[in-house]
């Protein structure tokens, strides 16, 4: 009798586990019928979106990463999954969160936020270096960035 009710307990944890580890995926924008949720745009540049995913299950799309962040600010932090930003070269999902960023006014993104995502630092380095300008921002720049279009 003991050793059922050890097992049944270890199974309700394990369970209980992998319900509290729900795993986040980006989904396809597709430009037909996706717009950003902030400035109602369609999202025509793909390799500019932005999404998040919530708690909930639900996706809102954005098109740029200024229109991602401004929503961020104003959101429940308990409902987001998770939110991601499209690379540089618009080709890989990152987590908005982890990226690192290059702000440049004369960088095009469809806000003209001038703003790009990079996987990691040191590549957003590497992209100052190549452009000779650029400033390298985080995650938590974004927060006080002063988004608007930077011409």
């Amino acid at each position: 009798m003991k050793k059922w009710w050890l097992i049944s307990i270890f199974t309700t944890l394990l369970l209980l586990q992998a319900c509290g580890n729900k795993e986040y995926k980006p989904k396809e924008i597709v430009s037909e019928t996706d717009v950003c949720k902030v400035c109602n745009m369609s999202i025509v540049h793909k390799e500019f979106a932005g999404e998040i995913a919530f708690t909930n299950g639900d996706y809102e799309m954005f098109d740029d990463l200024g229109c991602l962040i401004e929503y961020m600010k104003n959101m429940n932090e308990k409902d987001l999954g998770k939110a991601f930003i499209k690379d540089q070269d618009g080709k890989k999902w990152l987590n908005v969160q982890t990226a690192s960023y290059v702000y440049e006014k004369d960088i095009w993104t469809p806000m003209s936020y001038g703003v790009i995502a990079f996987q990691t630092e040191n590549s957003a380095k590497n992209y100052i270096k190549k452009e000779g300008k650029g400033e390298l921002l985080s995650f938590d720049d974004l927060k006080t960035f002063k988004w608007g279009v930077h011409h």
